[in-house]
């Protein structure tokens, strides 16, 4: 009996957009890119955090804010203001079209908290986070039934239990490391569908001390002071990780004048940035105890660009002096108030920020030490 012939496969040279052609049929979408025409993972659109210091060294060359398209983190310590962080960016990201998606495992947002902040109720979903596998699911849910550009906010990572969690008694050993485990697979399987559909994850998380014990305690208590709940393997998901500390350990509360606290005074350093800039730091207010809670952007600029060789100092007084030739007297007490109400200063104080915080850093000009974070501030 005659043995069949087998089929001979034709080959050949091929074009790099045939192969590409092969890879994306194969995949059902597109997967293969020529980088000569196009940057897959180039972010095309940011959302402001409210501080213009903070969106200014984000990204290097430019003023940014959080990516859309990637999985970001703000994590901080207590009172540090988190939530009122995470409404600003709620209402900014409203204002460029995204609907928001807050998942609330502290039962602490009410609306009134979020229309102080800016947010459109009618463009917000609120979801109680009922535990880590419901608030993954979802999110994956609604990234393919929904059209809409969504912005999901997860506040907070550290209190969201698992279901064996919720299921299981109060012996902490009893389901030690499942959640870091669901967080690793959950987060990894989100990252593609969320760029892919240009939404945008913000977790919330709590910074804890780096307890540790062993003869490396100290020096590692030291290099890494604080920790953050999920397990290592989150961290790899975050395309920026922001950190809020207090300004200083023992004067992190803003008073009024009769010494009730109405906000804070936060240190703001970024733990990662896939944009180039990660270790940078900046400083800003945020107030939560009165009826225009959030960042108090402006406050920030003047420990921005104190320190620039355009600003001088004389007693209580700043003389700023820019190189298209405008001057201005003022005293810092009265900064707030200037930039409110004088544009031409406000315009050139912006245009003093960039330079700063933007320019300089990219082309080296000043010693790093001025760009980078101090923990000795903390």
């Amino acid at each position: 009996m005659a043995k069949k012939a087998k089929a001979k496969t034709k080959t050949g040279r091929v074009s790099v957009q045939d192969l590409m052609n092969l890879v994306n049929k194969k995949a059902g979408r597109n997967v293969a890119h020529d980088l000569t025409a196009e940057n897959p993972t180039e972010v095309k659109q940011w959302i402001p955090t409210g501080s213009r210091w903070l969106d200014s060294i984000i990204c290097r060359g430019k003023s940014a804010g959080i990516p859309v398209g990637k999985i970001s983190e703000i994590a901080g310590l207590e009172a540090t203001g988190k939530s009122y962080m995470a409404c600003q960016i709620a209402a900014n990201a409203q204002k460029k079209g995204l609907l928001v998606v807050y998942f609330d495992s502290e039962s602490a947002i009410d609306p009134s908290f979020l229309e102080r902040a800016g947010c459109d109720l009618s463009r917000l979903m609120y979801i109680q986070a009922a535990s880590v596998e419901f608030v993954l699911e979802t999110v994956e849910e609604l990234l393919g039934a929904s059209s809409d550009q969504l912005l999901f906010i997860w506040d907070s990572l550290a209190l969201t239990p698992a279901i064996s969690d919720i299921e299981g008694d109060f012996n902490p050993n009893s389901s030690m490391a499942v959640k870091a485990r669901i967080l690793a697979k959950g987060m990894s399987k989100l990252v593609i569908p969320i760029a892919d559909k240009q939404a945008t994850f913000l977790v919330l998380n709590q910074l804890k001390a780096n307890i540790t014990s062993g003869p490396m305690a100290r020096i590692t208590a030291m290099t890494t002071p604080y920790v953050t709940p999920g397990g290592k393997a989150m961290q790899y998901s975050y395309s920026l990780r922001i950190w809020l500390t207090g300004r200083k350990a023992k004067s992190a509360f803003i008073e009024d004048e009769k010494g009730f606290r109405i906000g804070s005074e936060v240190k703001c350093k970024l733990e990662k940035s896939r944009f180039g800039t990660a270790g940078r730091y900046c400083t800003f207010r945020i107030l939560w105890g009165t009826e225009d809670i959030g960042i108090r952007d402006e406050e920030s600029w003047f420990d921005a660009v104190k320190a620039s060789k355009h600003m001088k100092s004389a007693g209580s007084w700043y003389t700023l002096t820019m190189p298209n030739g405008y001057t201005k007297k003022f005293q810092p007490s009265r900064w707030t108030k200037l930039i409110e109400s004088d544009e031409e200063f406000k315009k050139n104080i912006i245009e003093l920020i960039d330079v700063e915080v933007v320019q300089k850093f990219d082309k080296r000009e000043e010693n790093a030490n001025k760009f980078y974070d101090d923990t000795s501030e903390e």
